[in-house]
């Protein structure tokens, strides 16, 4: 059983930045970010590979947040630079065992969420 514990949510206005950090129990795996926005479905935004060698974000967000990762402190990051306000959403942090998944059900383990409200 892996636990991921998320942290670095907030508010913050269009166009500013945020950092999100994902302590995780055990770091061999390949990990991620979900995210999900009232009323809608839950969306990748981000994974990356256990070596942290390859990356993948979504085309939404691509060009503003980034993703990494420091298996030395267990703990992955996500850069989200410019920020919208339809970047608003509870962020999951995820790890599972496939190569570059996209999809919700690709991953083993989820966190609790951190929130993240952007104001216009």
């Amino acid at each position: 059983q892996v636990q991921l514990v998320e942290s670095g949510g907030g508010l913050v206005q269009a166009g500013g930045s945020l950092r999100l950090s994902c302590a995780a129990s055990e770091p061999r795996y390949a990990m991620g970010w979900f995210r999900q926005a009232p009323g809608k479905e839950r969306e990748f935004v981000g994974s990356i590979t256990w070596s942290g060698g390859t990356t993948d974000v979504a085309d939404s967000v691509k060009g503003r947040f980034s993703i990494s990762r420091d298996n030395a402190k267990k703990t992955l990051y996500l850069q989200m630079n410019s920020l919208k306000p339809e970047d608003t959403a509870v962020y999951y942090c995820v790890a599972g065992t496939r190569y570059k998944a996209t999809m919700a059900n690709d991953y083993d383990y989820w966190g609790q969420g951190t929130q993240v409200t952007v104001s216009s």
